[in-house]
């Protein structure tokens, strides 16, 4: 039977605390460095309560040390490693092979998306070193995620929602280049989410302010089904930036879904925690920040657009009745000079919206509200509790329990015991477990008929249950270990600085692995001079506006452009190379 897990964003504590109670199997979170998201960072001490709360559900806990790691940063990240791994942290997520050289302990290692995992040859040898989850990179389609899970024998990962970067993963410069700032080290300067000008040689301008490369959001809801008989393991939801209201909405959206498909396969799938959630609302992804959604390459290229052109701000849900609208809300539309943009509701009157500022709505034209007041302060309460099944029996010698996590605990009866003038029910005491995250299944009363036992003693035992549950749950909890690196061959011989290569550590590991180091990552180097690829991306810009060269006639807005074709943003200037022949597109900072 396959274990389905389903991995939320934590930005904090308290965000991640929501995602377990709203159904997540996982979570993952930043530590205090190396996290690739610098504003996302959290202490040991908040991630040991994650842990502690999470493993109550068996929910696991996943650490972010996914950045390129310095020489002068290894014994600091070592350390990192050990505090993790002390405060129950169930595994780290991984970009720098210089971890696999580092004197850490037997913490599971899981691959991140930087790694770029985008075939079958990667993933085995990522499995053979050591991982034991690899995430995909997220522009693979149905079937190569399907040769992918067939290929490996460890757990298979994938995002299916959230914000998209238009490279692949582990492959962008464009902000390193332009302003200093790494993605590969968290501080990511989203240059995709630029309004850009699409220009030719001879500088003929063809599309003017348009966010020519900032994508969509990735919404893989409609196609859960296709990725879990694909074989994926793991759902991954992206969001570490983003507030408790998008993770609780989300994590509930997906979690429903996840539920709905092992309820209709429970002698084939299962959940990978225990715990049923009781959500107050229901979940639905667009009334959440969204850009419009795309299911990006799963079913291949039938996507006829996947950029979100006009703006990189959220979209939100299509508005069909203005009166649905109310004070406070936000809503956005296009205006008649074809543009973004937004504005905040006062009121609705005589059929009309009027606004916290002035503003025309062109006649016929979509209205999308892009903050729902009335949601947000409803998901600003508590919205979810979650509780763990237990059966509970009584009877002369002691109170028995076991719940759905296989915990078995037994209280002995040592209580003052009278004869009943009336017919006793100790299910009534015993099922009122009140403050704690468990909730009675099943009871049976197998004491004498002529037993009575005083309220105030029941509830004592029914504390002293709950508290041995606690106890015998975390003392049984099974914690995974770091694979064995077994001889393996990396996928090429040589190695260019796009394999980010940056410490000794890293340098070792790959040269153990047949490797020769050609050139080290940008970021350790000052020779950055010439010409450089910055962003390697199966989207295409020629195909977005609809003028791919593979299509006849399809020349379009494009017609009489003269190659190569060139995206402008202020000072940033970048070339496009079109490989029609691998339909991938590179974006290259020309050298001065």
């Amino acid at each position: 039977m396959r274990k389905l897990e389903l991995l939320a964003p934590a930005a904090d504590k308290d965000v991640a605390m929501e995602a377990i109670l709203h159904g997540a199997d996982a979570v993952y979170m930043g530590a205090s460095s190396h996290g690739a998201r610098k504003s996302a960072a959290n202490s040991v001490r908040d991630i040991a309560e994650v842990v502690c709360f999470a493993h109550k559900f068996r929910a696991k806990v996943y650490v972010t040390v996914n950045t390129l790691v310095y020489d002068n940063e290894i014994a600091k990240v070592e350390s990192l490693v050990r505090e993790l791994y002390t405060a129950g942290v169930d595994a780290i997520i991984v970009q720098d092979m210089g971890l696999l050289r580092m004197d850490i302990p037997p913490i599971e290692l899981h691959a991140s998306t930087q790694c770029d995992t985008r075939d079958v040859a990667k993933a085995r040898f990522l499995e053979d070193v050591g991982f034991s989850q690899i995430v995909l990179a997220r522009e693979l389609g149905i079937s190569e995620i399907k040769a992918i899970c067939d290929s490996v024998s460890v757990p298979v990962e994938v995002f299916v929602h959230g914000a998209l970067c238009v490279s692949y993963s582990g492959r962008c410069r464009a902000s390193f280049v332009q302003n200093g700032r790494s993605a590969n080290r968290g501080e990511c300067a989203q240059m995709c989410r630029l309004p850009y000008n699409l220009v030719d040689s001879q500088g003929r301008m063809f599309v003017k302010d348009k966010y020519l490369l900032s994508l969509k959001d990735f919404n893989a809801s409609m196609m859960l089904t296709d990725l879990i008989e694909a074989g994926v393991s793991s759902f991954k939801i992206e969001g570490r930036l983003k507030d408790v209201a998008y993770v609780k909405n989300i994590t509930a959206y997906y979690r429903k879904l996840i539920d709905a498909f092992i309820s209709a396969h429970p002698d084939r799938y299962c959940r990978s925690s225990y715990g049923n959630s009781e959500i107050s609302f229901v979940p639905d992804p667009d009334k959440s920040f969204n850009r419009g959604f795309t299911s990006y390459f799963l079913e291949g290229r039938k996507q006829k657009t996947m950029a979100s052109l006009l703006t990189p701000k959220s979209l939100g849900e299509r508005i069909d009745n203005i009166n649905e609208l109310n004070n406070g809300d936000g809503i956005s539309f296009i205006n008649s000079d074809g543009e973004y943009e937004g504005v905040r509701v006062n009121r609705v009157e005589r059929g009309r919206i009027v606004g916290a500022r002035p503003f025309r709505l062109p006649e016929g034209c979509e209205i999308r509200r892009t903050f729902n007041r009335e949601w947000q302060s409803e998901l600003d309460k508590p919205t979810a509790k979650r509780y763990i099944s237990v059966d509970i029996s009584i009877d002369e010698n002691g109170v028995s329990a076991t719940d759905e996590r296989g915990v078995e605990v037994r209280i002995a009866l040592d209580v003052d015991k009278f004869r009943a003038e009336k017919k006793m029910q100790p299910e009534k005491v015993l099922s009122k477990l009140g403050n704690t995250i468990y909730r009675l299944r099943n009871f049976r009363n197998e004491l004498h008929p002529d037993t009575y036992i005083p309220a105030s003693q029941l509830n004592a035992l029914k504390r002293k249950l709950t508290e041995a549950l606690d106890a015998a749950a975390e003392a049984s909890y099974c914690f995974n270990y770091r694979k064995i690196e077994k001889e393996a061959s990396y996928v090429t011989h040589r190695l260019e600085s796009d394999e980010n290569v940056a410490n000794t550590l890293a340098e070792d590991f790959y040269r153990s692995h047949g490797c020769v180091v050609a050139s080290r990552a940008i970021e350790t180097t000052t020779d950055n001079g010439g010409d450089m690829v910055v962003m390697n991306t199966r989207y295409c810009i020629r195909r977005e506006l609809g003028c791919c060269k593979k299509i006849k006639n399809s020349s379009g807005i494009l017609s009489g452009a003269s190659e190569p074709l060139y995206i402008e943003s202020g000072r940033n200037r970048f070339r496009l190379m079109f490989d029609c022949s691998q339909c991938e597109m590179k974006v290259i900072r020309e050298g001065k």
